[in-house]
């Protein structure tokens, strides 16, 4: 769907601009537009690799193996089913760390590894499922990563300065969505 409305857009784009006599603006602007799509993905590449790095660094020298001890209690209330499923816990603590991390390309992995086992075959989701989405969607992150990257790509001089608004937004992002997980998962059973 998103190629149809993609393909819309630009075909309305090229259409207007030979109409309106613009298409030497069209194509310098979409020289122009490729040109800083290719640096920006270079520019976040060296810093997805410098984090991945680091993230598996810290896996490989425990810390994420502490990480996860300190997550286990919340992880235990959040997912019941962890508890008795070690590489589930194993899989959602990785995931959240990656997003504590703000590595969302390196969480991806263990939240699909997670959510296969959460669902466990059934084509219904369970509402361990819909809370580890909604965890994902919004992810705690205490280092934004991929945005600190883009930032820096595109000239900002303290690209780590939005951390207090980070910590705040993702803080209450999370929260609210699991509270309406919750509500929703007491009224869709009730109802």
């Amino acid at each position: 769907m998103l190629a149809w409305i993609f393909t819309g857009m630009v075909a309305i784009s090229t259409a207007a601009a030979l109409v309106l006599g613009r298409g030497a603006e069209l194509s310098g602007a979409v020289i122009a537009g490729a040109q800083k799509g290719v640096e920006l993905a270079f520019g976040m590449a060296g810093a997805i690799c410098l984090w991945s790095a680091l993230g598996k660094l810290m896996e490989r020298v425990g810390f994420t193996g502490y990480l996860a001890k300190l997550l286990k209690p919340v992880l235990g209330w959040l997912f019941p089913e962890c508890r008795q499923d070690p590489i589930l816990a194993g899989a959602l603590s990785s995931n959240i760390c990656a997003n504590f991390l703000g590595l969302g390309n390196a969480a991806t992995p263990m939240g699909i590894q997670a959510a296969r086992r959460l669902a466990n075959g059934k084509t219904v989701a369970t509402d361990s499922l819909c809370r580890l989405i909604v965890l994902n969607t919004a992810s705690i992150q205490l280092i934004p990563a991929t945005v600190a990257a883009i930032r820096s790509t595109l000239g900002a001089a303290t690209p780590f300065d939005i951390l207090p608004a980070v910590w705040v937004t993702s803080l209450c992002s999370a929260g609210l969505g699991l509270a309406a997980a919750w509500v929703l998962g007491k009224v869709w059973k009730d109802g």
